[in-house]
């Protein structure tokens, strides 16, 4: 059984670990839609109730993908999606749109692609610089009150404009990246979540693989985008797998793989984590790790050794940066 956490004040219960699904359509290689959907299936089967996606992933592709999955059942599905990103297929490169017209026909092309008629949680999916986000959560307050959207969500947004937003309209959950290679959401937005009672959702929670135990950055296909990415390139990848001593040293004392505790860390900070993946068997594993309960020394092991910036490289390339923190 998945542990639950409510989706902020007032929200509904959701098991803490849900299925981040961009992977299915774009940026991590070659993808199959039939293995994709067994996938959804077998999540559904474990538990997973808080599928994510966004129309940018696969410029549509992941959201038609969640509307097969739909189709079989599964009433009490939880579908978070989003808006904001901008890009021509194929392409990285993204412009960042939150004008009103935007978002309401955004809003209404995710809704015909995935089949439904209220998105359970709609997310910015990255905030516009110069725009006001008082203005953005006005006209996703608007889309709240037609019953287009049940929830407003934020994602990579700075301490002070999720305050602004959350001023305007209920704000029920911020999504960040967070991992052991990624706590910049630690220092302010986590707190700020946890003071105005908003869910924190946590993607790459396995930091793109990276805390796998098992990453080969030679094993990337061509269409990979993390063979881009500066966390990934260069010497720093090596560096960065270097520093997993800590990690396997308590994966092998648990009889646990790597990536199940890098997850459990996140699960004990009280957060929802969406990993991400294309095969039964990584998703099984993750579903495991929601049972692997890290004592408090663990913890604070795994905090030491792993303390905010001890990987190196940015995230992203600074195309990908384009909104983060905003």
């Amino acid at each position: 059984m998945i542990p639950t956490l409510p989706l902020g004040t007032g929200g509904p219960e959701l098991p803490a670990l849900g299925l981040g699904c961009m992977g299915m359509s774009e940026f991590y290689g070659e993808t199959d839609d039939e293995q994709s959907l067994a996938v959804l299936r077998r999540a559904y089967e474990l538990g997973v109730r808080m599928f994510d996606t966004a129309d940018m992933y696969g410029n549509g592709h992941n959201e038609e993908l969640l509307a097969s999955f739909l189709k079989g059942g599964g009433h009490d599905t939880f579908i978070a999606t989003k808006f904001g990103i901008r890009k021509a297929p194929g392409e990285y490169a993204r412009t960042i749109d939150n004008s009103a017209d935007y978002i309401r026909d955004a809003c209404e092309a995710s809704l015909r692609r995935l089949g439904i008629e209220r998105i359970d949680l709609y997310y910015v999916h990255r905030a516009e610089a110069g725009r006001r986000i008082e203005d953005t959560m006005a006209t996703l307050a608007d889309l709240v009150q037609a019953g287009k959207i049940a929830r407003i969500g934020l994602s990579e947004v700075s301490a002070d404009t999720l305050r602004r937003a959350h001023a305007v309209h209920p704000v029920a959950a911020v999504q960040s990246e967070y991992s052991l290679t990624t706590r910049d959401m630690e220092a302010e937005v986590l707190p700020t979540c946890r003071e105005l009672g908003i869910a924190f959702v946590a993607y790459s929670p396995l930091g793109r693989g990276l805390l796998s135990g098992i990453f080969d950055p030679g094993a990337l296909s061509k269409s990979d985008f993390r063979r881009n990415l500066p966390r990934f390139t260069g010497s720093g990848i090596e560096e960065n797998l270097g520093r997993l001593d800590t990690l396997r040293t308590i994966a092998d004392r648990r009889e646990a793989a790597p990536a199940q505790v890098a997850l459990a860390w996140v699960l004990a900070k009280g957060v929802f984590a969406i990993p991400g993946t294309k095969r039964l068997s990584y998703l099984e594993q993750n579903i495991a790790a929601t049972s692997l309960r890290l004592s408090v020394d663990e913890i604070e092991e795994l905090d030491r050794a792993y303390a905010p910036g001890s990987f190196i490289g940015e995230r992203y390339t600074a195309e990908g940066m384009k909104g983060v923190d905003a």
